[in-house]
């Protein structure tokens, strides 16, 4: 009886090594997949957490789910400007794949709306004099539908110290009442589609004759599967980061101020 013991002690030791070699090779296995970082700089294993609370039955706090995302040391800016953005595509390549319903679309880019409205009002903004705050108008066009993706760019404006306002899907006649109420430095349009691209090139024609115009820039999905944008509907720069659209609206401005 005391052999069998023995014999049996001896397997389990010679056995334990191999099982812990497994559960190392797991944990390294995950940890690995925890750092897949994507080129945008994106990590994989938190983007697949945020599109998981937002597809989730139930309620969903985004006070809670902003606390989370920071809780993987990401920044507010990260937050904005990556994590919300890349949710959203990864909502409609589901929805385009049959994966979710149109419905869970909705639901999911509401509960992104939400969440950008958190971390808005937790970002810290750049603090400039009143002679230089920029003044924006972020416009939807008709016809278009990606209201998160405008209300990116907003937030993004914002938290470069613009003073942004935000035009979705109005008529000509009232946006150039706008234009002409608000004086704004720069117009920024969003297009996704193609279609939209003759409603864009009217809107600058209407947004040019207002007298000192503003800047106006295009951006949005339709860059990339369309060239010649710029020549097609007019607007001074077409650009896929708001920070851009600044730049180039603060260099035009003092050339402006030398003439």
């Amino acid at each position: 009886m005391s052999q069998d013991d023995q014999s049996d002690t001896r397997g389990l030791q010679q056995s334990r090594p191999n099982e812990v070699g497994v559960f190392a090779t797991r944990v390294i296995s995950a940890l690995r997949e925890r750092q897949v970082v994507c080129s945008d700089g994106v990590r994989q294993f938190v983007l697949d957490h945020l599109v998981r609370a937002i597809l989730t039955p139930g309620d969903c706090d985004p006070a809670q789910l902003f606390e989370e995302l920071r809780g993987h040391r990401l920044t507010v800016d990260a937050v904005i400007d990556l994590y919300i953005p890349r949710a959203a595509c990864c909502l409609g390549q589901s929805w385009v794949d049959d994966d979710i319903t149109f419905a869970d679309v909705t639901v999911g880019a509401l509960r992104l709306q939400a969440l950008l409205e958190e971390a808005s009002a937790q970002s810290r903004l750049e603090l400039v004099t009143n002679d230089a705050r920029l003044r924006a108008i972020v416009v939807l066009p008709r016809g278009e539908q990606h209201f998160l993706g405008v209300s990116v760019v907003a937030a993004q404006l914002r938290r470069m110290g613009c003073e942004v306002s935000v035009s979705f899907d109005e008529c000509l006649d009232a946006l150039s009442a706008r234009v002409i109420e608000e004086q704004p430095d720069m117009v920024l349009i969003s297009c996704s589609r193609r279609e939209t691209l003759e409603t864009i090139k009217e809107t600058v024609q209407v947004i040019r004759q207002v007298p000192m115009g503003p800047m106006i820039a295009l951006g949005g999905a339709v860059m990339l599967d369309t060239d010649d944008l710029k020549e097609r509907t007019g607007v001074d720069i077409v650009t896929g980061t708001a920070k851009d659209a600044v730049a180039f609206c603060s260099k035009r401005a003092h050339a402006l101020s030398r003439l």
